[in-house]
């Protein structure tokens, strides 16, 4: 997700500012007229400068063939940028019981975030046979294939799907998965976002926001490390913490900075924060489940390395559905 400062853009990005990034602050976005926000003729200068750097097809869906013996595999939906047509596909306990809850994970909801993605498949081929009959899975791996490909926050129209969870989404990627899950939203006990944070977030995405919208940018810090976002009207404290505690064995923890907060919100619990969801439009405010929580890791830091981040979002995962099955009500 990514997330950045809750006044203004929130959830948009944090970072800690390396010296190489930190000399092009003063050099203005290349696209567009600082003070203005973009029209069309800039959304499209935009577009031709992103280009296809690796392969949902090869990645993704691939992947997510090897395991069609062992799931139910859903289209969900189709995002069409021509030339280019990515089917949306989710995978689905075999066996689904009305009777049981249900787990929903998502990943990719911003492209870029690249263990989102990977650990979103990873708990499904190591993981998701432990909860067979225990509880129903849904999980969605990758939401914006457009941006996987071109390692981008937003989408072929420059929207971010992450703030676009709502009814009259105007990114398509959001609409498909709130569709999906629609029929099932009662039944979600669970539901957790995988995301993280890059280096990228400082040096190219929060400064094209700002531009995008005629803002001044403003640079942020990222967080070194794991962290939540919780849910501040229905936060569930001791549910955040149990995950925290199961990721903290695998990948460091991200400390608050110098003002106790992270990414310009009050630390509530070491590596937990917590936003308005469904007023932001974030994906994991899309149903009424008891346990939600949205991960952020930063595969750049010197602590840690993607490997250890993939296996920190499995990790998580497990935690969450642990946790909500543990204290399930009657």
């Amino acid at each position: 997700m990514s997330a950045s400062r809750p006044s203004g853009n929130s959830l948009e990005s944090p970072a800690l500012v390396t010296a190489t990034q930190a000399s092009d602050m003063t050099t203005p976005y290349p696209i567009g007229t600082p003070g203005q926000p973009w029209g069309e003729a800039e959304k499209l200068q935009w577009l031709s400068r992103q280009t296809r750097q690796r392969s949902y097809a090869d990645d993704v869906l691939r992947f997510i063939e090897s395991l069609r013996t062992r799931f139910e595999v859903v289209e969900y939906g189709r995002i069409d940028y021509a030339p280019d047509s990515y089917p949306l596909l989710a995978l689905k306990s075999p066996n689904w019981r009305d009777d049981l809850p249900c787990a929903l994970v998502t990943g990719g909801v911003h492209g870029y975030e690249t263990s989102g993605v990977h650990g979103a498949l990873r708990f499904v081929e190591q993981h998701a046979a432990d909860y067979a009959q225990r509880i129903n899975l849904l999980v969605a791996p990758c939401i914006s294939p457009w941006a996987y490909e071109r390692v981008h926050r937003w989408n072929a129209r420059a929207i971010d799907p992450n703030r676009s969870f709502r009814d009259d989404s105007q990114a398509e990627e959001s609409a498909a998965l709130m569709r999906l899950v629609a029929p099932l939203r009662e039944q979600v006990l669970v539901h957790i976002d995988l995301h993280e944070t890059t280096d990228s977030d400082e040096s190219e995405f929060r400064p094209a926001l700002a531009a995008r919208d005629g803002a001044d940018y403003v640079p942020g810090e990222i967080p070194d490390g794991f962290y939540l976002v919780g849910d501040s009207e229905d936060p569930q404290p001791e549910f955040q913490q149990a995950v925290i505690a199961a990721v903290a064995a695998i990948t460091p923890i991200a400390p608050a900075d110098a003002n106790n907060e992270i990414i310009g919100s009050p630390l509530v619990a070491p590596g937990v924060i917590n936003y308005p969801v469904r007023k932001l439009g974030l994906c994991a405010g899309i149903t009424p489940a008891r346990y939600r929580t949205t991960t952020e890791v930063y595969p750049d830091s010197p602590r840690t390395n993607p490997e250890q981040c993939n296996a920190a979002q499995a990790a998580a995962v497990c935690a969450a559905i642990d946790f909500a099955l543990a204290n399930r009500r009657a």
